[in-house]
């Protein structure tokens, strides 16, 4: 896909959204606590959008695809990244009320985990974009990586929207081996992950 034919998606699925979905100050945003399996589909406003791709696992590696590091636009291959927990909060688009939500309590309810997990938002904006969002947000303890060059971590890790060719809202998390041992898929891409049972679980890990 052309970067523009992605723009254009973007902001389409985030004036939707922006119309339709809670801010920060707005109403209370629903909390989904069940998840969905990667590679099935998950709900947008009630209507299905199939996953593309197999679908990561409880147990398995991280794929050993490049992302892109917003801060310095350099490759990051986050199978290789070891010694830290890996807290990953994948969101369709920072620039929406849900996931401007969700990148805020990761940034300022998760600043009480342990030194040993490490915060990162995966989205498909651009790098360039995602620094914008960190600098206005001032959440830059965070790190931000772009997967909007051909959406292929999204394909890895069963979690690209096929026909919006967005990522699924889900958050992740990786031992300090890089094995995946929580995943939550958000049912309803317009409601937010249970962030405090993925910190608890990422407490746990860092602590072995």
């Amino acid at each position: 896909m052309r970067q523009g034919g992605l723009i254009g998606i973007c902001l389409l699925v985030a004036m939707g959204w922006m119309a339709g979905c809670a801010t920060m100050g707005g109403p209370e945003i629903e909390v989904d606590e069940n998840s969905r399996e990667p590679g099935s589909w998950v709900d947008f406003n009630g209507k299905p959008h199939d996953l593309i791709g197999k679908g990561i696992q409880v147990g398995d590696r991280l794929p050993s695809v490049p992302l892109t590091d917003a801060s310095r636009t350099t490759p990051v291959v986050l199978s290789k990244e070891k010694g830290m927990v890996l807290f990953l909060s994948i969101v369709p688009s920072i620039d929406t009320g849900v996931c401007d939500a969700q990148t805020h309590y990761l940034g300022e309810e998760g600043d009480e985990l342990p030194v040993s997990v490490k915060r990162i938002t995966i989205s498909r904006d651009t790098p360039y974009a995602q620094q914008r969002f960190a600098r206005e947000a001032g959440l830059g303890d965070i790190q931000y990586l772009s997967d909007y060059k051909a959406g292929d971590f999204g394909k890895a890790m069963g979690l690209l929207v096929e026909d919006l060719m967005l990522l699924a809202r889900a958050v992740v998390i990786a031992d300090k081996e890089g094995v995946v041992r929580y995943i939550q898929v958000v049912p309803e891409m317009a409601h937010l992950p249970d962030m405090e049972a993925a910190f608890k679980m990422a407490r746990k890990l860092a602590h072995r």
